[in-house]
């Protein structure tokens, strides 16, 4: 049975709904519960286009349709729900360009919108400090904890990046790091006077000790076993740390990280530099990290 729609006039939206929710029933097979929550779902987005001026099809933008999602964001609203409206509105759009009542898809581009990940909290200088004051004595564990917390601090690194790196990745004497990104992208992060020297007390102290006999392995961190140190133990180093120093929430090496960036760009870096050094494709992932305000980010 072919479908017919109202031509453009007063009530041309309702009329196109009303044709769109019979074809989703009869001809595309859609459970009735789920055309309810069509009807229910477009009667609140017509009624938000007609109050802002969209009478007919045609006169729903795609304007339209991000205010709408923005202000159902704005109260909000669940990010299941604003997208099953969004489908809801993809599908009426759809079959208006089906029968031909627009040229155009406003729906087509539009994305619903994710809700944010929280992000760890930026520790401060001074809790950063008592972090990094945590692994105490000389032995070859506090060594290798020692410049591990230091490199995490001062490169920025996911943890990922740290345990994967080999002996040969830090260049001491020209105080940088090499390491492998997300995309095995590879990029190049600066070090300090500190975590340099904490690296080479534990290459020259530490390292020889845990690898023992077994000294073919390239990797940086070694266990007592002296195999690659895993994720996991580096997430229980910062955990015990965060205890004994007294800071209290939910840290993790990424604690680490984000604090880097807080920090520079806080002290005045250019937000690209931290983006090179964090290793991010595009700098509003940056933004977001180091809590940047739009302002902020023109400005730069």
């Amino acid at each position: 049975m072919e479908t017919t729609v109202s031509p453009p006039g007063p009530g041309a939206i309702e009329a196109s709904v009303d044709a769109f929710l019979a074809y989703a029933l009869a001809e595309k097979g859609r459970a009735k519960l789920t055309v309810e929550a069509y009807a229910r779902d477009l009667a609140e987005f017509t009624g938000f286009a007609a109050a802002h001026g969209a009478s007919t099809p045609a006169q729903v933008k795609r304007a339209t349709i991000t205010l709408y999602l923005l202000g159902l964001r704005r109260r909000g609203v669940a990010p299941s729900t604003v997208a099953r409206r969004l489908a809801a509105i993809r599908g009426w759009t759809g079959f208006l360009l089906q029968e031909g009542l627009i040229s155009d898809d406003p729906a087509l581009d539009v994305a619903p919108g994710r809700r944010p990940r929280p992000l760890p909290e930026a520790l401060s200088v001074a809790e950063v400090e008592r972090l990094l004051a945590q692994p105490t004595g000389e032995g070859p564990q506090v060594l290798r904890d020692r410049a591990i917390l230091e490199l995490l601090y001062a490169a920025g690194l996911r943890v990922s990046e740290l345990v994967s790196l080999d002996v040969g990745d830090v260049r001491l004497d020209s105080e940088y790091v090499r390491c492998l990104g997300k995309g095995g992208k590879e990029r190049i992060v600066p070090i300090g006077t500190r975590s340099v020297r904490a690296v080479s007390r534990y290459l020259a102290l530490a390292r020889p000790g845990l690898a023992g006999r077994a000294r073919r392995s390239p990797a940086l961190f070694l266990n007592r076993g002296g195999r690659r140190l895993s994720r996991q133990s580096v997430w229980k180093l910062i955990q015990e740390c965060a205890r004994r120093a007294g800071i209290r929430g939910r840290l993790g090496p990424h604690s680490l990280r984000h604090s880097f960036a807080t920090h520079l760009l806080e002290g005045g870096a250019d937000l690209r530099s931290v983006q090179e050094m964090l290793g991010h494709a595009n700098v509003t992932t940056t933004q977001i990290y180091t809590h940047v305000t739009p302002g902020r980010l023109r400005e730069l």
